[in-house]
């Protein structure tokens, strides 16, 4: 069901300036917990030919994730290597591929030619329903299909069937979530070669389902529509209500601080409410204290928040000092598990600025090192 009707501003509640978000507020990120440096052996295509970068897995409702006929189902954005990686965003596909004990294998685009409403599948979650059958890919559409050129993002979701062949008989993708402009930036973005850093968010869907509640809910990146900052990035959160998907306010806020919390992943162990997001340096305000490319997170009692810095200032896990870009869009599975790709690694310093060279030959596209994460209340260290 298509939720396009824009909420009765009377309806929403701004009893406080922020819609009660709770507050990055950027701070020492001096010793940041580094992850080891990735090295020539670690950079190993799986598809010759084939850049692969942001992934999240098929999961269960309750965030285990899917081992189907003893393999996990993974999503990746996919694109043909160009001589500029950049440029990988304007021509990304959802890719399917499957993972067990013989390594990767491919199963093509998850989604079928000439379905997309868009131009480009940007990133999102798959959830397997409990009935066993029923998945759901949750993803961001970039444009529209025959539309100007633009980084408009657009909230989808599109049902699929997972049986003895895999996942397909993909039906017909429904827009869930519409930005209302009161707290969410609605902005078509009809330029199509945007500055790093400077785009407004509204991508990402994230499923998670509340163990308190049973209430499905889907947490996405966005920007305030309530500020002119620059740097005016959020996390929001929509709930299913029946067969609709209704805007709640916003989770965090880091209004001044950075513009881009991207890809909030959510999660729920002991008792407690996580969500992560992965964030770079040049994305930090000017005034504010820029912390690294890393893994960053906040930890709640419930999903509504009050949600506290995990580790005090937020950072899980950053690139080594020495390597700032070697690593970036980290997923959390339900296991504690941390995916992410390999980004422009091995660069000892030097920049792609001074050395457009190296902007192929040193950009990973597949999968970075797997690592995993230590539970201990507010606190979350790389284990």
């Amino acid at each position: 069901m298509t939720n396009d009707a824009k909420p009765d501003q009377q309806s929403i509640d701004q009893s406080i300036g922020n819609f009660g978000a709770s507050r990055w507020i950027a701070s020492d990120y001096a010793d940041p917990p580094q992850l080891p440096p990735i090295t020539a052996a670690d950079v190993a295509p799986i598809l010759p030919g084939i850049d692969l970068w942001d992934c999240w897995p098929l999961a269960h409702e309750d965030g285990r994730s899917v081992v189907h006929h003893g393999r996990m189902l993974w999503f990746f954005l996919g694109a043909p290597a160009l001589p500029d990686p950049a440029d990988r965003h304007v021509i990304a596909r959802i890719r399917l591929l499957s993972h067990g004990t013989d390594g990767w294998r491919d199963h093509g685009h998850a989604l079928p030619d000439g379905l997309n409403p868009g131009t480009r599948e940007w990133a999102g979650s798959a959830v397997l329903g409990d009935d066993g059958v029923t998945v759901t890919l949750f993803y961001t559409v970039a444009g529209r299909r025959d539309g100007p050129s633009s980084v408009e993002q657009r909230l989808y979701a599109v049902d699929g069937r997972l049986d003895e062949e895999g996942i397909g008989h993909w039906q017909t993708p429904r827009e869930i979530i519409v930005a209302d402009g009161v707290r969410y930036l609605l902005d078509r973005q009809e330029v199509s070669n945007p500055a790093p850093g400077t785009i407004k968010a509204f991508r990402d869907p994230a499923w998670f389902r509340d163990p308190a509640t049973g209430k499905a809910h889907v947490l996405f990146c966005a920007s305030a529509a309530w500020s002119d900052d620059p740097h005016n990035g959020l996390i929001g959160i929509a709930t299913r209500e029946g067969d609709a998907w209704v805007p709640g306010n916003p989770l965090i806020e880091a209004i001044g601080v950075n513009n881009e919390l991207e890809r909030p992943c959510p999660i729920h162990r002991d008792g407690r409410y996580y969500v992560f997001w992965s964030t770079q340096r040049h994305t930090f305000g000017p005034h504010a204290v820029a912390g690294p490319n890393g893994l960053y997170g906040a930890v709640a009692d419930r999903i509504e928040g009050p949600w506290r810095m995990i580790n005090g200032n937020g950072l899980v896990a950053a690139n080594p000092l020495d390597e700032p870009t070697q690593s970036y869009s980290w997923w959390v599975t339900g296991e504690g598990e941390v995916w992410s790709f390999v980004d422009y690694w091995g660069m000892a310093g030097r920049a792609l600025a001074d050395h457009p060279e190296l902007l192929r030959s040193r950009f990973g596209g597949t999968p970075a090192p797997v690592f995993r994460l230590r539970f201990d209340g507010d606190r979350v260290a790389i284990a």
